[in-house]
């Protein structure tokens, strides 16, 4: 198994000294994790796509990371902008080869991924693709039990801090593996915490909670 090896230096905004009121929450079981795919779990081919097992690649400490999440999540799903399907260059079998390969990789350190939803179209008026809400609404159809006040969005682009908050998802946790400044919106940062990887946010939890930052 190849491992992309990446330095942790970047500070997360939960380390900085800020002037607010943190809110802490305990996680449990009745809590969802919902994850971007490239960029959160495999190398983000900036500018182009992964469209083959022998070019995806797992960041380091992402096996370990998907161990501690099986174990605190009662629900784990993946959603993903997949538009190299609408493009003709990975078809959807290839894509499903791909999300198998991810499981093989995970699942004998005891992580799991409950669902892999994708959007393929090339348009981004696609109600799937993000920043669209689509892909949780068909989650909530597939898991009534989704509590999205009790749900963590992950992702390394603005569209997933978008898709979170269009789909209501309560905490947005942006990752520094492709764009070093976390994405901000009338000066504000519409993220809720901010780190270098997958990995890192995983630690952050290790106790079971998650802390926000109320302005």
């Amino acid at each position: 198994m190849e491992i992309e090896q990446r330095n942790s230096h970047r500070t997360s905004m939960a380390d900085k000294e800020i002037d607010s009121t943190k809110q802490v929450t305990s996680i449990d079981s009745s809590w969802t994790l919902f994850l971007d795919r490239d960029g959160v779990i495999n190398v983000d081919h900036v500018g182009g796509y992964t469209l083959s097992i022998q070019e995806f690649r797992l960041y380091e400490g992402v096996v370990e990371a998907m161990a501690q999440f099986a174990r605190q999540f009662g629900r784990i799903v993946v959603c993903t902008n997949q538009r190299c399907i609408g493009r003709g260059l990975l078809s959807e079998q290839g894509l499903s080869d791909i999300h198998r390969y991810l499981l093989q990789l995970i699942e004998p350190a005891g992580g799991r991924i409950d669902h892999f939803y994708f959007a393929k179209e090339v348009s981004d008026d696609d109600p799937l693709r993000k920043p669209h809400p689509g892909m949780a609404l068909l989650a909530l159809k597939d898991y009534p039990e989704i509590d999205l006040e009790k749900s963590i969005m992950v992702g390394n682009n603005p569209s997933d801090m978008q898709f979170a908050i269009n789909a209501k998802i309560h905490y947005k946790v942006f990752l520094n593996t492709t764009i070093d400044e976390a994405p901000m919106k009338e000066g504000q940062p519409i993220s809720d915490l901010h780190y270098p990887g997958l990995k890192d946010f995983a630690d952050s939890i290790k106790d079971n909670t998650i802390s926000k930052i109320i302005q």
